[in-house]
C-alpha cells in the first residue's frame, strides 16, 4: 500500500559507542559507497531495514548502530567490531569490542550464562579472584578497564577524595584492594596526589581569590581523580 512505512526494527539493547570516522574510513579504504555496506547488511545479515541514508547517519553520528548492526557493519567492512568502537566503558562493550558472545565469556570465566548477563546488566561483577582474573584475560582488560567494568570506580574516587583531602596513608590499604598495585608505586601515587591537591587549594588563596576560587578550583581537581590517579600510576611505571 502506497505510503505506509515499513515496520521499524524490534528494539535491542543499547548501542556501545560508536565510532564513525573509522567506520567512514574503512568504507572509503573499500572503495565502497553507502549503498553497498546497506546492500551487504540487507543480503548477508538479514537486515532489510538498512538504506544507505542510514549508513550515512551512521558515519554522520547524528544516529549509532544497534549491537547486531554493529556486527554486521563490521562483517561488511571486512574488520574487527572493535575497530567501529569508541573507547569501551562497560562490561558488555568491552566484550563486543572483542567479537565475544556473552555465553563465550561466561564459558571462559567459568559463571553461568544467566548470572554474567545479569551482571553485565548492573555493572557490578561479583566474581571471585580466579573468575575475575580470567575476565580479565580474556577481554584484555587493564588495570584502570579492569576496575571501570567490575563497578569499582565510584568506590575507587571515594577512596582518593578522602586521602587527597585527609591523611593519604590511611587509604593505602583500601585503594589496594580495589586497584591491586605495587604498594610502593600507590604510596608515591596517593601522596603526589595529596601534595598536588592542597599544593593547588593554597596557591589559589594566595593569588587573592579567596575560600570560594579555592573551593572552585579544588572541586574540578576531584572531580577528574580518578583521572589523575592512572595519570600518575602510568607515569611511576615507565
Amino acid at each position: 500500500m502506497c505510503g505506509v512505512r515499513p515496520p521499524s526494527p524490534p528494539p535491542g539493547p543499547a548501542a556501545p559507542p560508536f565510532n564513525a570516522p573509522a567506520a567512514r574510513r574503512l568504507r572509503a579504504a573499500l572503495g565502497m559507497g553507502p549503498e553497498h555496506v546497506a546492500h551487504g547488511m540487507r543480503v548477508s545479515y538479514g537486515l532489510p531495514y538498512v538504506t544507505p541514508d542510514l549508513v550515512v547517519a551512521w558515519e554522520r553520528g547524528t544516529a549509532a548502530p544497534s549491537s547486531p548492526e554493529l556486527t554486521a557493519l563490521a562483517g561488511v567492512l571486512w574488520c574487527a567490531p572493535g575497530e567501529l568502537i569508541g573507547r569501551p566503558r562497560t562490561l558488555r562493550e568491552h566484550r563486543i569490542a572483542r567479537g565475544m558472545a556473552p555465553e563465550d565469556v561466561a564459558r571462559a570465566v567459568g559463571v553461568e550464562l544467566r548470572g554474567y548477563l545479569r551482571m553485565e546488566e548492573s555493572g557490578q561483577w561479583r566474581g571471585d579472584e580466579r573468575q575475575s582474573s580470567a575476565l580479565a584475560r580474556v577481554l584484555g582488560l587493564d588495570l584502570p578497564d579492569f576496575v571501570a567494568v567490575t563497578g569499582r570506580e565510584a568506590r575507587l574516587a571515594e577512596l582518593l577524595h578522602s586521602a587527597v583531602a585527609t591523611r593519604w596513608q590511611a587509604y593505602v590499604r583500601p585503594v589496594l584492594k580495589l586497584a591491586p598495585l605495587e604498594r610502593a608505586v600507590l604510596e608515591e601515587v596517593l601522596q603526589g596526589l595529596h601534595q598536588d591537591y592542597q599544593g593547588h587549594m593554597a596557591a589559589t588563596l594566595s593569588w587573592g581569590g579567596g575560600s570560594r576560587s579555592a573551593s572552585e578550583s579544588g572541586r574540578e581537581f576531584l572531580d577528574r581523580i580518578v583521572d589523575h590517579f592512572w595519570a600518575a600510576v602510568e607515569s611511576r611505571r615507565r
